[in-house]
């Protein structure tokens, strides 16, 4: 029996080693296999990433290409779109003036370093290089694809901007020019065709610009080589009639190549080690654990990150801003906090698509991730606010600030996405926790608090935190919650300021204007208020209250026009024309008694949806008014565009229209415009009997101002339309008599 079970033991055991055996070939086999997938794996990835980031750098050298002639063409047309260029080049034929503003402009070679004048015969009127007159003559200078830019801006249709640029081969190389019709500011051109006259400005690209190209955008090498020249990524530059002139290549980073040559001895090294010791039992539990350890910090990664652009996730700037504040208190370094939120991003999206705003999301990501200093973590805290977290041994902001400003120098340049160029803007929060003394959760609360401080002051700017701003964040909410209750008990009045006949001064309509008489504070101005139901979301309740009141006020003033604002917040809103209707049916008012009167910031943000939101409003049979006409963004492009059925004159130009001769001539030239375009118009900030005088005389047919009476409660109204209809009936009874 004792021999039986000895022999099933050692049969046991010869089982058992075979099966041990079996199982350490089986994962030496496996290993070895699974080495060379790695490896295999591994040298992908590095061409991908070599190809990822040749790429990159392709799209990066294009854009600076694109760039470098789009100062050209911004230069070109300041210089070329002014009044007193078309005075003096056409009406004056100043040669002095041209030379002088032109050509000796080359010197410095910043923008350009020829100017050159030419006439509808491609003769030249003045031809300057370097800020001397050329002594080679032009056709020794350019090809025939100068003059095809210049036909093209010749034969550019008379609503179109009449300038082009290109790239064209010159005796000096490859150099970017623009040509430009020159002509007034407004784009009125005052000669007739065959009597035109051509600002052209070139910019060489030489070993220089090329030069600073590099450095600015970081494209290592970037140089330029014959067209002909063999490169398996290059830009090419092509002249306006298609001839290749050159191209830029660049040398090539190769990081996935340097990651493979550093990974593949450590894969090789691992096999030997696992070959060596494969017949241990224990390795095999070793290296599945290591690979569960592995998978799970992959998996963390992943959950750390944003999917759309590649930054760190909320909860992935959370552990890094506590390692850094940890690190601080343990150094007694700084930790800087940017808090970023772009400005016309939503925007964008309505405008053009999620697709749109995605890629937009991760030009922003691309762009932060080139400017952010070594060691900063970059987040995406969702939907267009960004983060950026960095440690410095300076204990004060500066570091934040310099950044801040590479940021918006950043944002201040259009962006291409696809075939779009969209401009979006960034406000900029500031916080810091010098010595860690300030925690994650209070530094990100204070960064986000600067953030909306930069909001409210206009965007497009940074603001560092200070401690005042949280007893303004307190004043803020207290104020949002009692224009809500406010809101809500309709406990809001208005007030209407006199819309008179610049004639006879009769009292024609009322611009309502809400007041609100805060309980325990007492008046509150509406520069106050607007701004916080604007940003609240209160804006449409309050509009909506607005219209409605001044409705019901306007049902016993039946010979009345009432002008009411309108704010960005309900113009965006795709249902306002719904709502203006349901009010005007309960007030039952005719809607061609109501006037609407939009700012020219919001159409200058959104032309399309202004355009639809005002096409809506005049099927009901409502005024729409351009509000503030003259105040920076003036355009007779929207006055044709949008159809307005008045403007009104910002009062910055009537306020010194007896004492400024430029305000008149402004003046009279934007009401002559309007009345060329049957619009009619309204003056406000009239305060002396004389500046109404005035601009009755340059054709306004409304006027509006304290002169003729300030905002009125609803009552005064009454007693004043009152007190004209019986100077009305009085002056008739005369002429009777």
């Amino acid at each position: 029996m004792g021999a039986v079970f000895g022999s099933f033991q050692r049969s046991t055991q010869i089982g058992r080693h075979s099966i041990v055996t079996a199982v350490l070939f089986s994962f030496a086999l496996v290993v070895t296999v699974v080495t060379l997938m790695v490896l295999t794996a591994i040298g992908r990835v590095a061409d991908y990433s070599n190809k990822l980031d040749d790429e990159r750098s392709w799209e990066t050298t294009a854009g600076a290409l694109k760039t470098f002639e789009g100062l050209l063409d911004a230069t070109l047309h300041d210089y070329a779109a002014r009044n007193a260029a078309a005075r003096n080049v056409y009406e004056e034929n100043d040669q002095d003036w041209i030379a002088g503003n032109y050509g000796e402009m080359s010197s410095d070679g910043a923008l350009f370093d020829m100017a050159l004048v030419v006439d509808d015969s491609n003769k030249p009127v003045i031809a300057y290089r370097d800020g001397k007159p050329m002594t080679e003559g032009i056709e020794d200078v350019f090809d025939a694809s100068m003059w095809a830019l210049v036909d093209q801006v010749r034969k550019t249709r008379i609503t179109s901007v009449p300038e082009a640029s290109g790239y064209v081969m010159t005796d000096k190389g490859i150099a970017a020019v623009g040509v430009a019709t020159i002509r007034e500011k407004s784009g009125h051109i005052p000669v007739p065709e065959g009597k035109r006259r051509y600002l052209i400005f070139v910019r060489h690209l030489d070993a220089a610009k090329i030069k600073m190209l590099s450095n600015t955008y970081v494209i290592s090498g970037l140089r330029l080589v014959p067209p002909d020249t063999s490169a398996r990524y290059a830009v090419s530059i092509v002249d306006p009639l298609g001839k290749p002139l050159g191209r830029l290549v660049w040398t090539s980073r190769g990081p996935g190549d340097v990651s493979y040559q550093q990974a593949r001895p450590l894969v090789l090294g691992a096999l030997g080690l696992v070959g060596m010791f494969f017949v241990v039992l224990l390795i095999l539990g070793s290296l599945a654990g290591r690979r569960l350890r592995a998978e799970e910090t992959l998996a963390r990664q992943g959950s750390l990150r944003d999917r759309l652009s590649g930054l760190l996730n909320r909860e992935g700037l959370r552990l890094d801003v506590d390692r850094l504040v940890e690190s601080a208190r343990a150094d007694g370094s700084n930790v800087l906090l940017l808090y970023l939120d772009l400005d016309g991003f939503k925007e964008i999206n309505d405008a053009y698509g999620h697709g749109t705003g995605d890629q937009l999301i991760r030009a922003v990501a691309a762009g932060l991730n080139v400017l952010i200093p070594p060691k900063a973590a970059l987040a995406r805290l969702g939907g267009d606010e960004f983060a950026v977290a960095f440690p410095t041994k300076e204990l004060n902001d500066a570091p934040a600030l310099r950044l801040a400003e590479q940021v918006l120098d950043f944002f201040a340049e259009p962006l291409e996405i696809g075939r779009r160029v969209v401009v979006v803007g960034a406000s900029i929060g500031i916080a810091s926790s010098p010595e860690g003394r300030i925690g994650r959760e209070e530094l990100v609360r204070r960064a986000d608090l600067a953030m909306y401080k930069a909001k409210e002051a206009g965007r497009a700017r940074m603001t560092c935190y200070e401690t005042a701003m949280d007893a303004d964040r307190e004043e803020r909410n207290a104020l949002e919650l009692d224009l809500r209750n406010a809101i809500e008990k309709e406990e809001l009045t208005l007030a209407y300021q006199p819309l008179v006949n610049a004639t006879t001064h009769e009292i024609t309509g009322v611009e309502a204007l809400v007041r609100w008489n805060r309980p325990g504070h007492g008046p509150i101005s509406p520069d106050a208020f607007i701004p916080v139901a604007e940003t609240s979301g209160l804006i449409e309740a309050l509009g909506l209250l607005v219209l409605r009141k001044a409705c019901e006020a306007a049902q016993q003033w039946p010979d009345l026009r009432i002008a009411v604002n309108v704010s960005p917040g309900q113009f965006r809103n795709p249902a306002f024309a719904d709502y203006v209707r349901h009010v005007l049916n309960q007030a039952e008012i005719e809607a061609e008694r109501i006037t609407l009167e939009i700012t020219e910031g919001y159409i200058i943000q959104n032309p399309e949806r202004t355009r639809q939101s005002i096409e809506r409003l005049k099927a009901l049979g409502v005024k729409v008014a351009l509000d503030d006409f003259g105040s920076g963004f003036s355009s007779i492009g929207y006055l044709r565009q949008f159809g307005f059925d008045r403007i009104k004159i910002d009062r910055s130009l009537t306020m010194n229209v007896l004492e400024d001769s430029r305000a008149r001539e402004m003046l009279q030239a934007t009401v002559a415009l309007a009345r060329s375009l049957d619009i009619p118009v309204t003056a406000e900030g009239i305060e002396t009997e004389e500046q109404g005088i005035a601009l009755e005389l340059f054709g306004c047919d409304e006027l509006q101002g304290y002169f003729f009476g300030k905002p009125l409660p609803e009552g005064e109204i009454s007693k004043r339309l009152r007190a004209q209809m019986a100077r009305v009936l009085d002056g008739e009874r005369e002429a009777a008599a």
